[in-house]
């Protein structure tokens, strides 16, 4: 029954490899559920019987990759800072790079934003980091609340990944523009908002976000 149990822990991981591949190579509408089968190198079936359907795909990749922003986040500034606030401009300046990568990285981000049920996924993980991240500033706050402000702050980070830089919308006006707006969102101090935004400025998050691209594929091929 072990035996059984890794064998298809290593199937459904193999799925889960093969789709992020081809969702940054391809893109999201290409990948098909037969070219996930094919570069996964299992039948049709399998795809069908794990997931079902792509969405499915995307909201396990969505828990992933959230989990490894908050994971590759925590660990560089290990040593750097403990305030959550930086903490926060941070995580999410890292995601704004990540989706900047490449045009299919930020269309499977525009998708996960868009889709009912990943949507949903990424509203409830991240609703339970805001409250921890902004409580002290909004005590009275119940956890509606922070869900509430979620809607709005993923509105928000989802418009900024959305729109490519280019040489008026600089990486820098990016980050700077989706930090004072959300912020804004908490009710936290202006003296706050700017030490959050030079704070972030001292990092090459060009290289920090491919590494963290980079190690959660190798990462998912390591489970196949």
């Amino acid at each position: 029954m072990a035996d059984q149990a890794l064998e298809l822990d290593s199937v459904k991981s193999k799925i889960l490899h093969a789709a992020a591949k081809l969702f940054l190579s391809i893109g999201y509408e290409q990948a098909t559920i037969l070219k996930i089968a094919d570069e996964a190198k299992v039948n049709r079936g399998s795809v069908i019987y794990f997931f079902k359907n792509k969405e499915n795909i995307v909201c396990e990749l969505v828990s992933f990759v959230l989990e490894g922003q908050f994971k590759a986040t925590t660990e560089f500034l290990k040593g750097k800072t403990e305030d959550k606030i930086l903490f926060y401009a941070a995580e999410t300046t890292l995601q704004l790079y990540i989706a900047e990568s490449s045009e299919h990285m930020r269309e499977m981000y525009n998708v996960a934003y868009s889709l009912p049920r990943s949507s949903t996924v990424i509203y409830h993980t991240i609703t339970e980091k805001l409250e921890h991240i902004f409580k002290e500033y909004q005590p009275t706050w119940e956890t509606k609340d922070f869900y509430e402000r979620e809607i709005s702050s993923a509105g928000v980070m989802r418009n900024h990944m959305s729109v490519p830089c280019d040489i008026y919308f600089t990486m820098e006006r990016k980050v700077c523009a989706f930090l004072e707006s959300t912020f804004l969102l908490y009710r936290v101090p202006d003296e706050k908002i700017k030490e959050a935004i030079e704070f972030v400025k001292q990092f090459d998050w060009k290289i920090i976000a491919q590494g963290v691209v980079d190690n959660m594929l190798a990462y998912l091929e390591s489970k196949t």
